[in-house]
């Protein structure tokens, strides 16, 4: 059974850092793209952060370009977010998610956590 359970959100003031955590178990990261999507309040979810299967390649979206680096340890399975120079409207839940295959992508996900919430206040 596979699980993803993602860790590391908390309260943050603008400026901070954090690190989110998204420990994977039933699967292995060699063969599937993981990524990292969030949820604003009252808005969609969307996906900012991805790595292939292969670990060669990564990928973000314009709004955390250079403030946000995805991970990953093959060791212990798991996949990081660490957000630096956070925003306010960096607040959202944050969900890990794993695509079966090599390409990056945000559809066609085969797993999700259950979430981690982000919080910096204005």
């Amino acid at each position: 059974q596979v699980q993803l359970v993602e860790s590391g959100g908390g309260l943050v003031q603008p400026g901070g850092s954090l690190r989110l955590s998204c420990a994977a178990s039933g699967l292995t990261l060699d063969r599937y793209s993981m990524a990292w999507l969030r949820q604003a309040p009252g808005k969609g979810r969307e996906g900012i952060s991805c790595i292939t299967s292969s670990g060669g390649s990564t990928f973000y979206t314009d709004s955390i370009k250079g403030r946000f680096t995805i991970s990953r340890n093959t060791a212990n399975n798991t996949v990081y977010l660490q957000m630096n120079s956070l925003k306010p409207e960096d607040t959202a839940n944050y969900y890990c998610a794993a695509r079966s295959g090599r390409l990056c992508l945000y559809d066609g996900l085969d797993y999700w956590g259950k979430g981690t919430l982000v919080t910096v206040p204005s």
